[in-house]
């Protein structure tokens, strides 16, 4: 059961990563379905690839996301 409410989590994470305007929303979600993912893989029992989950793509690719979209220009409203 747990699995399934993961995986929707994901699959709802990743779409609202693409859809939405906000570039730092969109950034937290695709970080919200990393982790998703991270755990996935941690009730798999793949330690090895979950702790390369949370710490390449939902650490280091997110903060290299985050730092990007603080540092690129956006013209107001």
């Amino acid at each position: 059961m747990i699995y399934l409410i993961l995986i929707i989590i994901a699959i709802v994470l990743a779409v609202l990563s693409v859809e939405l305007k906000d570039l730092i929303q969109a950034s937290v979600c695709l970080c919200g379905m990393c982790i998703a993912i991270g755990l996935l893989f941690g009730l798999l029992d793949a330690t090895y690839v979950m702790v390369f989950q949370f710490l390449i793509y939902a650490g280091a690719t997110m903060v290299l996301f985050m730092t990007v979209v603080m540092l690129t220009k956006r013209e107001r409203k």
